[in-house]
C-alpha cells in the first residue's frame, strides 16, 4: 500500500508527524514524502526509515497562487507515478494544491487543517479566494482533521470538506516531552519563549511586558527559543543586550531549557494547536498564553497556566505579575496538573491511531 505524504517542511514533519510515518511502515505501507529538504539530518531520518523521498521546493510565505502552478504540475506527476491509495496533506499549500491534484488524479485525500492562516482569518478578498480555494480543493477529500473547534466551525460553515475528525492538535509525544523535575526553589524565576519572533506570535506584548517585569523584578529571566521574523531581530538583539531578555536564537532540542524554567509564556494571537503549550505541559511547566483558539484548550485557567486576552502587553504583564507572586508549591502543582491534562487529553498516539484508521493502514 502506497501512502503518499506532501509537507511544506521537513523540520515540522519530524518534529509533529514522525510517530505517524513510523507507525504507517510499521504497518507495511511504503510511504512517500514530497517536501523541502530543509534540514539534511531529519531528511536522512525519514529515508533510513525507509521513505521514498522526493524533495519539493513550496514557497510557505507566497501569496500569488499563480506562482503555485508549478507545485500543482508536481503533486499531480507525482500522484500519477506513484499511485498512491492515500494522500495526507499539511498546512495551506499542500492541502489546497495537493487536495485539487489529489481530485484530478482520484486519490483519496487527508488533509489536516493545523490553521486558518491570515489570508483566510482576516475578512477581505484574499479571505474569499482563500476560502473559494479550499472549498474547491478539499470538495472530494475523504477526511478533513481540524486542530481545534473554531478551525471545524469555520470549515463546517463554508462548505470546506464533506467529513471531518476533531483531533488534539497534532498531540504531544508523553516520551519524548517527559516529566521534568521543577527548578529549585532557590534559583532565579524563569520564563521561557519557543517560538518564531513576529508580531502574530504576540512578539511586541511580550518584549513590553519582560521590560515591564524586569523593571520590577530585577531577578526574574526571560528566555527566548527562536529565530527572529519581520525585522524584530534589531529590537530583540537589544533587549538581549540590556538585560531584559536571553535570546538563544534556534536551538536543536528545548527540554534542556524548559528544565530550567518555571512557566513558558505564549501571546500568540492564533494558532491551530500550539504544539510549545502542549510539549511545555507534558514536561510539567505551567503556561501563560492567550484566550484564542489554538491556545485555550490547552490550558485549564488557573490550574494549568493562565489565559489573557490577545494583543494586551498589561494583561499579559498581569497574568506574569500572577503567577509570579504564587506559593512555590502551587507553581508546582500547577504543572503537574499541566502533565495530567496532556496525558488525559492531548496524548500523540490519538492522532496515530486516527490517521492509520482513516487511511487503512491500521492491520
Amino acid at each position: 500500500m502506497n501512502v503518499l505524504i506532501l509537507s511544506n517542511s521537513i523540520i515540522g514533519l519530524f518534529a509533529f508527524r514522525k510517530e505517524v510515518v513510523g507507525a504507517m511502515v510499521a504497518q507495511g505501507c511504503r510511504v512517500w514524502i514530497a517536501s523541502p529538504n530543509d534540514d539534511d539530518a531529519k531528511y536522512t531520518y525519514f529515508r533510513e526509515l525507509g521513505c521514498e523521498m522526493v524533495e519539493t521546493a513550496v514557497d510557505r510565505r507566497g501569496t500569488n497562487p499563480l506562482r503555485d502552478m508549478g507545485l500543482l504540475r508536481h503533486y499531480l506527476l507525482l500522484m500519477r507515478e506513484v499511485k498512491p491509495a492515500a494522500v495526507l496533506t499539511y498546512t495551506i499549500k499542500p492541502n489546497v494544491y495537493g487536495g485539487m491534484a489529489a481530485r484530478w488524479a482520484k486519490v483519496p485525500q487527508l488533509a489536516n487543517i493545523t490553521g486558518l492562516g491570515t489570508a483566510i482569518e482576516n475578512p477581505s478578498l484574499l479571505q474569499k479566494v482563500s476560502v473559494a480555494m479550499y472549498r474547491f480543493a478539499l470538495k472530494k477529500a475523504k477526511t478533513v482533521f481540524y486542530q481545534n473547534v473554531t478551525i471545524q466551525k469555520f470549515c463546517e460553515e463554508n462548505g470546506i470538506g464533506r467529513y471531518g475528525l476533531l483531533l488534539p492538535g497534532s498531540g504531544v509525544n508523553l516520551e519524548w516531552h517527559a516529566l521534568q523535575p521543577y527548578p529549585s526553589q532557590e534559583s532565579p524565576v524563569c520564563f521561557l519563549f519557543i517560538g518564531r519572533m513576529m508580531r502574530d506570535k504576540g512578539t511586541d506584548e511580550f518584549l513590553e511586558m519582560a521590560a515591564t517585569v524586569k523593571s520590577a523584578h530585577p531577578q526574574v529571566e526571560f528566555h527566548i527559543l527562536g529565530p527572529c521574523e519581520d525585522d524584530y531581530e534589531p529590537r530583540v538583539s537589544q533587549a538581549h543586550a540590556q538585560g531584559t531578555v536571553v535570546w538563544h536564537g534556534i536551538v536543536s532540542d528545548v527540554r534542556p531549557y524548559m528544565q530550567e524554567s518555571w512557566c513558558t509564556i505564549h501571546p500568540s494571537y492564533h494558532e491551530g494547536m500550539a504544539n510549545v503549550l502542549l510539549e511545555s505541559a507534558a514536561a510539567g511547566r505551567p503556561v501563560i498564553t492567550t484566550d484564542v483558539p489554538g491556545c485555550r484548550e490547552a490550558v485549564e485557567d488557573g490550574v494549568t497556566g493562565f489565559l489573557c486576552p490577545a494583543r494586551d502587553a498589561s494583561a499579559l504583564t498581569a497574568a506574569v505579575e500572577r503567577f509570579i507572586s504564587l506559593p512555590y508549591e502551587e507553581k508546582v502543582q500547577m504543572g503537574i496538573a499541566g502533565r495530567e491534562k496532556m496525558q488525559r487529553e492531548f496524548d500523540r498516539e490519538i492522532v496515530v491511531r486516527a490517521y492509520l484508521e482513516e487511511t487503512g493502514c491500521l492491520r
